[in-house]
C-alpha cells in the first residue's frame, strides 16, 4: 500500500499535487494521506468530499505530544535513542512526526511513502524510514533544489535515501545528476499533469487581454510585466492587463502600477479558484510569465499556469528559465525571450494583441503539446511505475 505525505494538503498554491492525488483516486490507486499542518483551501470550493475525508490531519501542541508519547514503546531502541538525542535540537519536530505517521503506517501496512518538495515532508519520510524501514520516494520543484533550507537532513540526505527522485522538468533532472552524481540512476523526469480537456481555447475575438498568474513574488517577474505594459501603453495599444494571484508584493506592484499611471488598464484582482482562472484564461489573448533567478538563486522550474494557457490554446510570452523552454517551443508555441529583458517582454507581447491570426495559430501548437505532453493520466501512470 502507498502513502503520501504532505507538509499541508490540500494548498490552494500547490494545486499540481491535488490533482495528482486526484488522478490517483482515478485510477484506482487510493493512498493514504498525512498532512502535517492544516489544509489551506483558499478561495476554491472545487475539493473532492472524497479525498478531503481521508486526509490525516496531524493534531499539534499538547494533544500532539500525548499522542507520540503514547506510540514510543511501538518503536525500536534505536529510535528511542535517536529521539533523546535530538531533543531540542533545530527539526527535532519531525523526528516525533515520523513516530506518529510510521506507527499508523505500519499498522495499514503501507509498504512506501511518497512526498512533494524536499522539505518539510521529505524530512519527515526520511526518519520514518530510519526508524521504521519504509521506503520513500520524493518529487522535487523548484525552490527545494535550486535554493534549500539549510537543515541538517539536508537536500543531499533526503536524495541520498529516497529511493527514487522524481522531477517536473530535464532541466531539473539534469541539475539533480550533475550536482548529486551518485543518485543520477534514481533520477527521474516526470512532468505536472493536468487535463486538457477542462479548459477551452479562446474565441480571439473579444477585447485584448494580458494574463498573468502567480504568487507575488519577485521570482514571478510582475514588476517587469507591469513595466512592460506601460510601454505597450505609449505604444498606443488598446489592451488591459490582469495579474491573478496574492503575495507579498502586492503593494509594491500596485505602487508601481499607479508609478506608470496603469490603473484601470491594469489590475492585481487578487487569487481566484480554478473554474474563475480558466474562465479568464479563455477570455484572454496572450500569457506573458516574465519569470527571473532572484538573487540567491530562486528561480521558477514548470509553472504550472504556463502548461494550463497552453492547454487553454493561448499563446505565451516567458523567459528562457527552468523547464519553460520543455513547454514553450520558441516561435511555434510562443515567445521565449532572455531573461530580465523588458522591451522585448513587450515586443512580443504585442505581436499576439496586433495578430489574432497568429496568437490563435501559436496557441493551437501549444494546446497539441500540452495534450502531447502533460496529460494528467499518461503523467501520474509513469509515476506509479517509477514509485511502485
Amino acid at each position: 500500500m502507498l502513502a503520501y505525505i504532505f507538509e499541508r494538503f490540500p494548498k490552494f498554491s500547490q494545486t499540481f499535487c491535488y490533482r495528482e492525488v486526484v488522478e490517483l483516486f482515478g485510477q484506482g490507486e487510493k493512498p493514504a494521506i498525512f498532512s502535517l499542518r492544516s489544509p489551506d483551501l483558499g478561495p476554491e470550493q472545487s475539493w473532492d468530499d472524497e479525498i478531503l475525508k481521508v486526509v490525516h490531519v496531524l493534531p499539534e501542541g499538547d494533544e500532539f505530544a500525548k499522542a507520540v508519547d503514547a506510540e514510543s514503546h511501538k518503536i525500536p531502541k534505536v529510535a528511542r535513542k535517536i529521539l533523546r538525542e535530538w531533543r531540542g535540537r533545530r527539526d527535532s519536530l519531525r523526528l516525533h512526526q515520523a513516530v506518529y505517521i510510521g506507527v499508523r503506517l505500519r499498522e495499514l501496512g503501507v509498504t512506501h511513502v511518497h512526498t512533494h518538495f524536499a522539505g518539510m515532508a521529505a524530512r519527515t519520510a526520511f526518519w520514518i524510514r530510519e526508524f521504521f524501514g519504509i521506503t520513500y520516494s520524493v518529487t522535487v520543484h523548484a525552490n527545494d533544489i535550486f535554493t534549500p533550507n539549510n537543515f541538517e537532513i539536508g537536500l543531499d540526505k533526503i536524495l541520498r535515501s529516497a529511493s527514487a527522485i522524481v522531477v517536473v522538468s530535464d532541466f531539473g533532472a539534469d541539475y539533480i545528476r550533475k550536482r548529486f552524481s551518485e543518485t543520477a540512476k534514481r533520477v527521474y523526469r516526470v512532468y505536472n499533469g493536468i487535463d486538457v480537456e477542462q479548459f477551452q481555447p479562446p474565441k480571439f475575438d473579444q477585447p485584448s487581454l494580458v494574463l498573468s498568474i502567480g504568487r507575488l513574488i519577485s521570482k514571478k517577474g510582475f514588476d517587469i510585466l507591469i513595466d512592460a505594459c506601460a510601454i505597450l501603453r505609449e505604444r498606443r495599444l488598446d489592451f488591459q492587463c490582469e495579474i491573478i494571484g496574492e503575495g507579498p508584493l502586492q503593494r509594491e506592484l500596485q505602487a508601481r502600477i499607479d508609478q506608470h499611471h496603469l490603473a484601470g488598464r491594469l489590475t492585481l484582482t487578487g487569487p481566484k479558484a480554478q473554474r474563475a482562472i480558466t474562465s479568464r484564461l479563455a477570455q484572454a489573448t496572450v500569457l506573458t510569465l516574465p519569470c527571473r533567478v532572484d538573487p540567491d538563486g530562486a528561480m521558477d522550474n514548470l509553472p504550472t499556469v504556463i502548461m494550463e494557457a497552453m492547454a487553454a490554446a493561448l499563446p505565451v510570452v516567458t523567459t528562457d528559465l527552468g523547464g519553460n523552454r520543455e513547454m514553450v517551443v520558441d516561435g511555434e508555441t510562443g515567445f521565449v525571450i532572455a531573461p530580465e529583458n523588458t522591451p522585448a517582454i513587450a515586443d512580443a507581447t504585442e505581436r499576439f494583441l496586433t495578430d489574432r491570426a497568429l496568437a490563435q495559430q501559436f496557441g493551437q501548437c501549444g494546446r497539441q503539446r500540452a495534450i502531447d505532453l502533460f496529460s494528467i493520466s499518461r503523467n501520474v501512470r509513469a509515476l506509479r511505475k517509477i514509485i511502485s
